[in-house]
């Protein structure tokens, strides 16, 4: 009796440090880690989301870049982060399909390490060819694949990223041989299709490029059409059934972090999120906030689905 006495004393005493500890959170700065180099979406984003949340929190809110290792450095650094809701990440479906068949050999659990804080945006990923290759539609681009198997490219930034694993899901589907270029980064990768250097490639970016009449976009990768850009088929229904391909970025945090803290961020991320200036901004991509429930599960649908293409093309990760 006196064992379950002092047990349920400790419990409530935790208990009570941690709803003291919610209730003065935040105290200083809270940090948002980014796995993404500085300028493209993965750097944006989560800067848009700080500028925001600072204010409601009352403390500032800053971004810090560390890209590298297929987004590895930056999770693994919050993943062994203090639960304390001081240290977040701005992740990106990428963090987990790239890396999904190799988790005996992270330095963390993908899924374990983490709480899930807010689903913050999802788009798709855009097929895009160079101006002047001779397809206007994925049906014709098919027909030119099969008739010159193995010598057009598609370019992403680097192997066992949603843009190259979107590119193996077409080639699989479609039974075309596309040789696959890999760069370090999104950002160069496109300047080439642009140029001319790579046929095609499927990336976050590409629809202003298109409008601009730098590349051509055939198609959008998702289930449905993009509100984005509703004119473009979806590659599903350009003649491609069952293909599709979304991406999607969100906040994590270390796993225990209190569940006080994480619905308070969620609460407020979902507020940023609902600004009209913020959406007006980011027209390209659809905002879709979430609970934390539902973010968690998300990622436990993505993770199988995507290990599946993994095994199946047998990608290995830089």
């Amino acid at each position: 009796m006196f064992v379950k006495r002092t047990l349920i004393t400790i419990a409530a005493a935790i208990a009570a440090a941690t709803l003291v500890h919610a209730q003065s959170y935040p105290a200083r700065v809270v940090k948002i880690v980014s796995p993404f180099a500085a300028g493209g979406p993965g750097d944006l984003l989560p800067r848009a989301i700080a500028a925001g949340l600072s204010p409601r929190l009352g403390q500032p809110v800053i971004v810090e870049n560390r890209p590298g290792a297929t987004t590895i450095i930056a999770m693994q650094a919050v993943a062994k982060a203090p639960p304390d809701g001081y240290t977040l990440v701005f992740t990106s479906v990428s963090s987990f399909i790239s890396v999904s068949a190799y988790t005996n050999h992270l330095p963390y659990d993908p899924v374990g390490d983490f709480a899930p804080v807010a689903l913050c945006f999802t788009t798709p990923l855009y097929l895009a060819v160079r101006p002047s290759l001779p397809a206007s539609s994925v049906a014709e681009l098919i027909a030119l694949a099969k008739s010159r198997p193995g010598r057009l490219s598609f370019a992403s930034g680097g192997n066992g990223t949603t843009a190259h694993l979107a590119g193996e899901l077409f080639k699989s589907l479609s039974g075309v041989d596309i040789q696959h270029v890999p760069y370090k980064s999104a950002g160069p990768a496109m300047m080439d299709v642009m140029a001319g250097h790579v046929d095609l490639m499927f990336g976050s970016a590409g629809l202003s490029e298109a409008r601009a009449g730098k590349v051509r976009v055939l198609a959008v990768t998702s289930a449905r059409r993009s509100s984005a850009a509703p004119e473009l088929p979806t590659v599903q229904e350009a003649g491609l059934p069952g293909y599709e391909s979304t991406l999607w970025f969100g906040i994590l945090a270390p796993a225990r972090t209190p569940a006080a803290i994480v619905a308070r961020l969620s609460g407020d991320i979902g507020k940023v999120l609902a600004h009209a200036e913020l959406r007006e901004r980011f027209n390209t991509v659809d905002v879709t906030p979430s609970t934390p429930e539902e973010f968690a599960d998300l990622i436990r649908r993505e993770i199988p689905k995507w290990r599946k293409v993994l095994e199946a093309v047998k990608i290995q990760p830089e």
